[in-house]
């Protein structure tokens, strides 16, 4: 047995002291594991209870620790610490059994929680409590005090007695309500009261308590000081085992600051910077909304999409910040040009979306359409000088044309286009006609189909790279189709026709498989190179993709689930959220990454970082490119990165087009980083050359 460090035997006394008598009267103990150095640290506690000398080392590595658990119990345990150590849980909770020194066994029930993460996403500790499970009345009124106590001794905690009066806080409390233990023992807790909540709330927490045995919830609470706080509160009932109540524990954080960033990132999430428009995610949700309305009143609605002509000369001419004042100008006259209940969104640099619900008759859009090409085309008075543009709009309806809310914003698009090409300044209705629209739909896909039987795609691979030590970390798979006549495709003009369909999952596991056969290849040549693809919606949604995965991995059987990391949109992850969270965590367990990419485009939120356990976050490209010249742009990547940060997660910049770019990151906190700057996709053939003169010119 090695012998544990002063700050770790530190730490462990630290725990202990912390919960005082509570700890000692209960017989509750600390313990802790340390992945990184294989070594399973307790008390003297713990010595007692295995019947073992209190000169005993107080530190296991982990395989004697795993030879003292009962054969029954291993599998479950090992399963369950697995799952802690790779990221597929928080928390750590089991009972089982150890061997004694006389050879009996001791059932002790183990809490802890996993305290740090490598960048690899590997837990670095486990800390938490452990006692021995029996019968015993007073035992076990002890040990629910304590576990409580022991798991959220971080959070602020107060004990009262059946009468509701405070019998003991923890120091968390005092540090967040300013009350010191000495003044606050003997109040009750209608002290921290704000007054904002109702009576009807406090009795309906009451009601649940009384019931239910607990309450969970948020409310606002007063600090000493008078300044109010939002807490997030659990009160517990704690009764003996003849149900009598003992007492009850309510264990807050203080969640204010939270709040507030929560509702900073939903705003980003929700409206643009600039204008403070709706931005196309929202623009979206009330597009739906509407939808659903014209179906139920037999109405129609418009889409109108308007792109401003000229605008970027002179945003050449006169400057982005002049641009910008432009922008915000005429986004005010068009909103004004709008009848009541329209929506008028921006989603590009000079791209507009208008929403026109409820016409009673498909022309009557026509009126607003004309106001918003008037409103664009007044010049505008902006200082010494006078600007003017002017607007080229298309238009489809709904429910003559009868697609989806996405579908409905590509057809405005695409009549847009036809203004600009008739003559800019106008209106334009789409009306492509469907059947040709079909046929070539139904050419794409057999191309692309013939195109997989033949053999015609390839993968092109683009290195990642550490900013500030110049260590390559992997490549991005890209897929380019090598087509006999139009030669090498980008995927943007293939993989757009097998948009949910069957087709998906044959491409994309085509990808994953052929890039698990090229990392085997490298890993032969001594190039130990991790590998991303990218996985759509349709293939991450399918029936089997975690079965499929786990059969193509066993088919490289040299190459670890570790190298494979597998980037999802977070397009795709609005989907099912539910269903894909669930198939993260499935394909985590063998071993597998995951990168949520193309991450602050509109679809972000701190929501879908809360439920999504991706490892890595990808800085969209038109953020990253912006860095150099936007503040905005600025903005929204140092917020991302603080946000990667605070969820431990790993992030990595795209597009990252010059040397200039990633001093930017650097200086930001983000060191990871893809784009032409650093190289651009080639072919596999060309990575090793590639990384062995990278390695030479930025040595690690």
């Amino acid at each position: 047995m090695s012998t544990p460090t002063p700050s770790e035997m530190s730490e462990l006394r630290a725990l202990t002291e912390r919960l005082g008598d509570v700890l000692r009267s209960a017989r509750l103990g600390a313990w802790m594991v340390d992945f990184e150095r294989g070594e399973v640290l307790f008390d003297r506690l713990f010595l007692e209870l295995l019947g073992a000398s209190q000169d005993d080392s107080l530190c296991l590595p982990v395989s004697g620790w795993q030879a003292l658990v009962h054969p029954d119990d291993a599998t479950r345990q090992h399963d369950l610490w697995d799952q802690c150590l790779r990221g597929g849980r928080e928390r750590y909770e089991i009972e089982h059994r150890l061997q004694r020194r006389d050879g009996s066994w001791l059932e002790c029930a183990f809490r802890a929680t996993v305290q740090g993460r490598s960048p690899q996403g590997l837990a670095q500790r486990l800390v938490g409590s452990y006692q021995e499970c029996c019968s015993s009345l007073h035992r076990r009124e002890n040990l629910q005090v304590a576990a409580t106590v022991f798991t959220h001794a971080r959070e602020g905690i107060s004990i009262t007695d059946p009468k509701g009066t405070i019998i003991d806080v923890n120091h968390a409390f005092t540090r967040i309500t300013g009350y010191p233990r000495e003044e606050i023992i003997g109040q009750n807790p209608r002290i921290l009261q704000s007054g904002r909540q109702s009576p009807e709330f406090y009795a309906a927490m009451w009601k649940a308590i009384t019931q239910q045995g607990h309450w969970s919830g948020e409310m606002w609470n007063r600090r000493k000081d008078g300044s109010l706080f939002l807490e997030v509160v659990t009160i517990s009932a704690v009764r003996d085992d003849n149900k009598r109540l003992q007492h009850y524990v309510a264990v807050f954080s203080d969640v204010t600051q939270a709040r507030e960033t929560e509702q900073r990132l939903e705003g980003l999430a929700h409206f643009d910077v600039l204008t403070e428009l709706p931005n196309r995610v929202l623009m979206f949700d009330r597009l739906r909304q509407c939808m659903a309305r014209c179906q139920r009143r037999s109405s129609y609605l418009a889409v109108a999409l308007l792109d401003l002509d000229g605008f970027k000369a002179i945003n050449d001419r006169y400057g982005h910040a002049t641009g910008d004042q432009l922008l915000i100008a005429l986004a005010r006259r068009m909103a004004e040009a709008l009848r009541e209940g329209d929506t008028l969104a921006r989603i590009g640099g000079d791209e507009f979306v208008v929403v026109m619900a409820d016409l009673e008759q498909p022309q009557d859009f026509s009126p607003v359409v004309e106001r918003l090409l008037h409103a664009a085309s007044e010049p505008v008075p902006l200082g010494r000088d006078t600007l003017q543009v002017s607007a080229s709009i298309g238009v489809t309806l709904y429910p003559r044309d009868a697609v989806d809310a996405e579908q409905l914003l590509r057809h405005a698009d695409h009549a847009m286009y036809q203004a600009k090409q008739a003559g800019k300044n106008r209106l334009a209705i789409f009306d492509v006609a469907h059947d040709a629209a079909q046929a070539s739909q139904r050419q794409n896909l057999q191309d692309i189909r013939t195109a997989l039987e033949r053999n015609e795609f390839e993968l092109h691979y683009q290195p990642k790279v550490n900013l500030r030590t110049g260590e390559v970390v992997g490549a991005e798979a890209l897929i380019r189709w090598q087509h006999p006549e139009r030669g090498l495709l980008a995927p943007a003009l293939f993989l757009p026709a097998i948009e949910n369909h069957i087709l998906d999952t044959f491409v994309g596991e085509w990808v994953i498989a052929t890039a698990l056969a090229q990392m085997s290849r490298w890993h032969a040549e001594g190039l130990r190179l991790k590998v991303s693809v990218n996985v759509g919606a349709y293939q991450l949604l399918g029936d089997g993709f975690a079965e499929r995965l786990e059969q193509l991995l066993h088919t490289q059987p040299d190459v670890a689930p570790e190298c494979l990391e597998l980037e999802i949109l977070e397009s795709s992850a609005l989907a099912d959220m539910a269903k894909i969270s669930h198939l993260m965590r499935r394909c985590q367990a063998m071993g597998v990454r995951f990168a949520l990419d193309d991450f602050g485009t509109g679809f972000s939120s701190l929501t879908y970082m809360r439920r999504l356990p991706a490892q890595v976050i990808k800085i969209d490209q038109s953020f990253v490119r912006g860095i150099l010249g936007d503040a905005d742009d600025i903005y929204i990547v140092q917020g991302v990165i603080g946000l990667a940060k605070a969820f431990r997660r790993e992030v990595i910049a795209e597009g990252v087009e010059t040397m200039e770019h990633g001093d930017v990151l650097l200086s930001l906190g983000c060191e990871l980083a893809q784009g032409y700057g650093i190289a651009r996709p080639m072919p596999a053939s060309a990575v090793p050359e590639w990384t062995r003169t990278w390695r030479a010119a930025h040595p690690v």
